[in-house]
């Protein structure tokens, strides 16, 4: 089973994907919010590339756990494309994927500029791997 993973954000969507076991999410690219959410050819591409069977979007929540501000509109994007791209759709948890993103980054040695087109598609592989480990029974990973 082969998870797409979209954090979607205003400017830009970080993707993601797991391998074909479902078990490892790795990071993919960053695309313009338009792009994607048009189904560009760069995207389409992209969706043909991997061959996903579950469309899995990050959900903006609040340390509380209830949906965040963000949420709504995330969600009707996620629907829309999942419709149009006939997956089924899946939320994950976001919440801290993107500060995590950041922290890894930082230990790499990229500076704030050097990171902004990156971190979108490092928490979208962030959110996608605590999915696959929880989906396959490993949510002690810590």
């Amino acid at each position: 089973m082969i998870a797409l993973a979209l954090d979607i954000g205003q400017t830009r969507i970080g993707i993601a994907v797991s391998d074909r076991t479902g078990s490892v999410a790795m990071p993919i690219k960053v695309m313009p919010t338009a792009e994607v959410v048009n189904l560009s050819r760069p995207f389409r591409q992209l969706v043909e590339d991997h061959e996903p069977d579950v469309l899995v979007c990050g959900r903006p929540q609040t340390m509380a756990g209830e949906d965040g501000p963000q949420a709504h509109r995330v969600e009707q994007v996620a629907r829309e494309l999942a419709g149009r791209l006939g997956l089924p759709l899946e939320f994950a948890d976001e919440r801290l994927s993107s500060r995590e993103a950041k922290r890894i980054l930082r230990e790499q040695g990229l500076s704030e500029r050097q990171m902004r087109g990156k971190v979108d598609m490092i928490a979208a592989s962030l959110f996608l791997q605590a999915w696959l480990d929880a989906r396959n029974g490993k949510e002690e990973r810590g």
